[in-house]
């Protein structure tokens, strides 16, 4: 049973980025007890429980979560690190870890402390609650007090924290976030559709299909660029699919 203290009430936190990963995740904040302020360029509405807010406001919170894609972190980095109050503990939820510690690192005043996060979950899968799904979280530039304090918050949320570091994260993502994202989208390349004779297996497929290309398609696209693991994953499946094609082509020769 841990002994860190739970968040105070009301603590501030900054949504920057309202789509639709930052909606969601905005809302989740909201209902765990946080006054919760959101920016979005184009957002012209907050989700419930949620104050539409100034970039400026956002960036002054006691809190600040990034929810942005991959491929623009920096150019975000760029035009709002040097504004970020130096009492605001910055938390990226990039779907990779290496790059977006990377540039925390290198981009944020040295003063503010930055922690690396990656909620495994999104509109659809946590659609339902959240409880006993699992969020990565990893210091990037912070005390261990900080860090053990927002493990303990999010524990408090029943999620399945695991802490660990951002190469383990990404090397493990590769196969299971990575190839998972690839094998829908290849899926969605087909015209697959629901028929009287699906099994389970199939409506599972069909499943893994609609749920990744639920999501952006540049996020699909960050996944791969951006996780240094990804490339030999797809390498190996590639791979995989070339030895079984092999060996059905050798049992039609033996026919």
């Amino acid at each position: 049973m841990s002994t860190m203290p739970a968040m105070e009430a009301k603590i501030s936190a900054g949504v920057y980025g309202l789509g639709r990963f930052g909606s969601f995740w905005a809302k989740e904040l909201a209902k765990h007890g946080f006054s919760v302020i959101g920016y979005g360029r184009s957002a012209k509405t907050a989700p419930e429980g949620v104050l539409l807010g100034s970039e400026d406001e956002v960036l002054s919170c006691s809190v600040l979560f990034y929810c942005v894609s991959i491929s623009s972190f920096s150019e975000v980095l760029d035009r709002t690190g040097s504004r970020i109050a130096d009492h605001t503990v910055v938390m990226d939820t990039c779907s990779v870890k290496l790059y977006p510690a990377k540039l925390m690192r290198e981009k944020l005043p040295k003063q503010v402390q930055c922690i690396a996060t990656h909620p495994m979950f999104g509109p659809d899968s946590g659609k339902n609650g959240i409880a006993g799904l699992p969020l990565v979280i990893s210091g990037v530039r912070c005390d261990d007090e900080t860090l053990q304090r927002w493990v303990e918050e999010f524990k408090r949320w029943d999620l399945k924290v695991l802490q660990m570091s951002c190469d383990q994260h990404d090397r493990e993502a590769a196969w299971s976030q990575g190839i998972t994202h690839f094998i829908g989208r290849t899926l969605s390349e087909l015209t697959l559709g629901e028929t009287e004779l699906a099994t389970t297996g199939y409506k599972t497929l069909l499943t893994v299909m609609q749920q990744t290309c639920n999501d952006p398609l540049q996020l699909f696209y960050d996944l791969q660029r951006y996780n240094p693991y990804a490339r030999q994953m797809r390498m190996s499946l590639k791979e995989a699919l070339d030895t079984v094609m092999d060996a059905l082509q050798k049992q039609e020769e033996v026919r």
